[in-house]
């Protein structure tokens, strides 16, 4: 007879350590006041078979396991070319954001079947955004079950070979005593879900709700045991959502994908230059334009800045987009080494379309946008601007040169400012647009003003 006990432990929301007893302070992370109560129900007495071992030469003979595409270009872009058959993959984003019509145009891209299980809404709830979305599959089944070993149980019946849980922070399991959403659950469903993902071969999309730093509620062991970290990021004051990979062990991290939300869902944007490029006004002092890199995909964004005098003793530094940091260190420069005084002056930098980019190689389209404004001088239209500005004011060399170029120049750019370094980078000249190396900021303002 196998008797049933319940374990009580403790568990780090911070680390995701787990103790015996209470501690004020986690003794792996030093957070104080993060350990939380969770039970856990085992069953003793009962024996596992070990596993079975694989060789690894008839596991490299046999045929490479295949991706089945979700018929959305932008997301297959993201995942590395498709659902890979076994895998899991996290979707976050803030409320309202379009997650959910994302995860059921997914569904109903793929063609294969799929069981979808939405805790937070009825199966009528779902078939209602499904008619607005104007999804007929047929080889799609809703549940609105909320129990982990449940939900096991229909995948055991149906044998699906899609799932999506919408959301992870409402599915709760019996054998821990606490509240759907809480740091044990989240950890318990979700290696629920690893086990039969990988067992059975089935793809599951769980959907997670955001914190208000924008990472995933619950603990981040969450993120370590997927295999794909997905953020569907937008701004309330724009229509288009960008779908951006943090972690993907089958394809390309930080990748992204451009959509515009409509009536009908989200609509796959196939050029996102000319969506962040469509309203940009010619001829004014303040505005450069800069060829980022996410993930594999170029994209031009323009980058616009304003100065002007300070009406209060400390000046402001507002910027959007843009780490406000690496601003500040680019002003220091300007005014120790190009003698232009910003002390005394407001700064504000935002990046059009509500893009946010990590790259140094904005670091020029920046300080030539905030010069620009300064000045009072018009950066010509047809010029962009790519380079790393370091401390002593010189231009650094940045990656992937060749595909920023051939964007601006399809885009009918004709001239870009590079740094010298990157020249030797180039495999080849490019035909129709003018290339100025340049080694230090005070040459880019000579070529520029």
């Amino acid at each position: 007879m196998s008797k049933s006990s319940a374990k009580t432990a403790y568990l780090c929301s911070a680390c995701g350590a787990d103790y015996p007893k209470w501690f004020g302070q986690c003794p792996a992370c030093k957070e104080w006041g993060t350990l939380s109560e969770f039970r856990v129900t085992k069953t003793r007495g009962e024996s596992r078979n070990p596993r079975e071992t694989s060789d690894l030469q008839e596991i490299l003979l046999q045929q490479p396991m295949v991706r089945f595409s979700t018929r959305m270009e932008e997301v297959d872009r993201v995942l590395g070319g498709g659902f890979l058959k076994g895998s899991l993959i996290l979707l976050g984003g803030n409320p309202g954001i379009g997650k959910s019509t994302l995860a059921l145009q997914i569904v109903a891209g793929a063609k294969v079947s799929s069981l979808y299980i939405s805790a937070e809404e009825s199966e009528d709830q779902i078939a209602l955004r499904a008619r607005r979305l104007k999804i007929t599959t047929k080889d799609l089944q809703l549940s609105s079950e909320n129990q982990i070993e449940r939900i096991l149980e229909q995948i055991h019946l149906l044998k699906p070979e899609m799932v999506i849980v919408d959301s992870i922070q409402t599915i709760f399991s019996d054998t821990v005593d606490s509240l759907p959403g809480s740091i044990s659950q989240i950890r318990e469903c979700g290696q629920q879900l690893l086990q039969t993902c990988k067992q059975r071969g089935v793809t599951v999309l769980i959907v997670g709700h955001v914190t208000k730093e924008g990472i995933i509620a619950g603990p981040r062991m969450l993120e370590h045991m997927v295999d794909t970290v997905l953020y569907l990021e937008g701004d309330e004051r724009y229509d288009h959502r960008i779908l951006r990979s943090v972690k993907n062990r089958f394809g390309a991290t930080n990748e992204v994908g451009i959509f515009r939300m409509v009536n009908e869902g989200l609509k796959e944007v196939t050029n996102p230059s000319e969506l962040f490029l469509a309203e940009r006004t010619d001829n004014v002092p303040g505005s450069a334009i800069y060829p980022s890199l996410e993930g594999t995909r170029p994209i031009l964004v323009e980058v616009q800045a304003l100065v002007s005098n300070a009406n209060f003793g400390t000046p402001q530094r507002n910027v959007n987009g843009f780490d406000l940091r690496r601003l500040s260190m680019l002003l220091a420069v300007l005014e120790k080494r190009l003698r232009m005084v910003m002390g005394t002056r407001d700064v504000f930098v935002n990046l059009v379309g509500g893009l946010k980019v990590d790259d140094p190689a904005a670091d020029m389209a920046v300080i030539c946008a905030v010069a620009s404004s300064a000045l009072d001088k018009v950066i010509p239209p047809d010029v962009v601007l790519i380079g790393e500005v370091g401390l002593a004011g010189e231009v650094r060399s940045v990656s992937n040169i060749a595909k920023r170029l051939q964007e601006a120049k399809t885009l009918g750019f004709r001239r870009a400012v590079i740094p010298k370094g990157s020249v030797n980078h180039l495999k080849s000249a490019l035909k129709g647009i003018q290339l100025q190396p340049v080694t230090a900021v005070r040459e880019v303002f000579d070529a520029l003003f």
